[in-house]
């Protein structure tokens, strides 16, 4: 499981001209899932996002995480986080899940972070061609691979 967390000031999600996700100070995650994730990545990786230490303290210090700020979250499923690209110019996705089997680790993802943040987590739609729109804060990006926990 690969994700991209990005501190945000506002971000959103629209699908077909609708905006179906907004959110103002918090973390947009886009995740990708691949054969081989499982509950144990979810519970790791949700543990581990919802206590990253990169919110400004009172003296601009990054040392809070989304859930000592109320931050919002929004989740977004993204098959391309998986592309190989060591051969030719065309990105191969043959790590990433197939959908019966990303469908279901990503909605069990989006539960296990709602648990760790406490709150609604809104997301975009599994294999909708969304427009993300974000204000990256700072800029902060976070990359974590399940498969490379360091």
């Amino acid at each position: 499981m690969k994700a991209v967390i990005q501190r945000v000031s506002e971000a959103s999600v629209t699908i077909d001209g609708l905006k179906v996700a907004s959110i103002a100070t918090g973390l947009v995650v886009l995740i990708g899932m691949e054969e081989a994730d499982n509950q144990e990545d979810i519970n790791w990786l949700t543990s581990k996002i919802a206590n990253l230490r990169i919110f400004g303290d009172e003296n601009g210090v990054m040392n809070l995480s989304v859930k000592e700020v109320e931050g919002e979250l929004i989740v977004v499923s993204q098959f391309t986080l998986h592309a190989q690209t060591k051969k030719g110019n065309r990105p191969s996705y043959i790590k990433a899940a197939r959908p019966e089997i990303a469908i279901p680790l990503y909605e069990s993802f989006v539960k296990q972070m709602e648990v760790e943040i406490g709150k609604k987590v809104q997301t975009g739609q599994f294999g909708a061609d969304m427009k993300v729109a974000l204000v990256n804060d700072g800029p902060v990006t976070i990359i974590i691979d399940t498969k490379n926990k360091e």
